[in-house]
């Protein structure tokens, strides 16, 4: 081939690549000056967006959480997340936590988007409700991988049978005293004090289950770990910190939930965020008590996090999607709690 062909077959393919880059934006400008910055839109192939939400119970404010999926929908994520405490619980009594989960789950359906569960202690503190849980939504712990990205789902409440029924009666006995002297007597009961209430527990299988896991994904772009407790924070805590151990070498991205009021830190040099509430409980004692959603992206230049509080997401009509008199998304700004 002559160097003339040979230009002229790259001034081809250059015209080629530019007819095929350009194809979904047209315009009329022309000339070397154009009323835009530059055409190098945020349309990567592998980027994506998730959306997490946080603690509903506790004392389940009505309405919030529809509010909250209602306003998903207009979001538009490509699947949510959550950190567990999806339902009231706390009982063995089963027809009450069926109909519990037949609530959630109806209102959940509402979702554009798959929904992923994690249970918290509301769900999974007692062993009678992780038969519940077993029956409809099998694994307590999994995990996925989603465009080279790796989710771990983990379970806080991951003790010995007769540890979690001590503690399930620890809690009963703690609400007793509450129900008849009020809240300020709880930090000083026997579950109020407990580090398993405070930061969970994980077991040996269960680490070991994400350790092999992560080995078999070592070159994944981003892991992102969901879970109910802080349970890095329990004195003797050993399996939590294999994980992070196994995780050492890769970027990862910690949610969880539990004391609902957001609070984000850096833990081995990587975000470890707490959400607060999406129809939760709200105490004015807490910073940061808020109903919010929180908007993952993820693309070649890493990951991008966005809280958006509830007050603060409306429709195209100018309004929250099913927002009602005395709704209130923040106790602080309100000063009361809805009920």
């Amino acid at each position: 081939m002559s160097l003339r062909d040979r230009i002229c077959f790259i001034a081809s393919l250059c015209l080629l690549c530019a007819c095929v880059d350009t194809a979904q934006f047209r315009h009329d400008v022309g000339g070397p000056k154009t009323p835009w910055t530059h055409t190098d839109f945020d349309d990567e192939p592998d980027k994506f967006a998730f959306a997490v939400f946080s603690d509903l119970t506790g004392g389940e404010r009505e309405g919030i959480y529809a509010v909250a999926v209602e306003q998903l929908r207009l979001l538009r994520p490509e699947f949510i997340m959550n950190v567990g405490d999806l339902i009231e619980g706390g009982t063995t009594d089963r027809d009450r936590l069926e109909k519990e989960w037949d609530s959630f789950d109806q209102r959940t359906r509402r979702s554009r988007a798959p929904v992923f569960y994690t249970g918290g202690n509301h769900d999974l503190t007692h062993p009678e409700m992780w038969k519940v849980w077993d029956e409809r939504y099998g694994r307590r712990y999994y995990h996925f991988v989603y465009k080279d990205v790796l989710f771990l789902v983990m379970d806080t409440e991951d003790n010995p049978v007769d540890v979690q029924i001590k503690l399930f009666e620890l809690k009963e006995e703690a609400m007793e005293l509450v129900e008849k002297d009020g809240w300020g007597v709880f930090s000083n009961t026997e579950y109020g004090k407990s580090t398993l209430r405070a930061s969970g527990g994980i077991s040996r299988a269960q680490a070991e289950y994400f350790e092999q896991i992560i080995g078999e994904n070592p070159d994944v772009r981003w892991t992102f770990v969901f879970m109910h407790k802080p349970a890095w924070e329990r004195p003797d805590e050993k399996n939590f910190s294999r994980l992070e151990s196994a995780l050492a070498s890769q970027p990862y991205t910690v949610f969880y939930g539990h004391v609902h009021a957001y609070l984000h830190e850096q833990r081995h040099g990587r975000d470890y965020i707490r959400l607060a509430t999406t129809g939760g409980v709200q105490e004015p004692s807490k910073n940061m008590a808020i109903d919010h959603v929180t908007l993952v992206s993820v693309s070649e230049d890493g990951v991008d996090i966005a809280n958006i509080r509830l007050s603060g997401l409306f429709d195209k009509t100018g309004k929250i999607p099913l927002i009602r008199d005395g709704m209130c998304f923040d106790i602080t700004a309100c000063g009361a709690v809805h009920d």
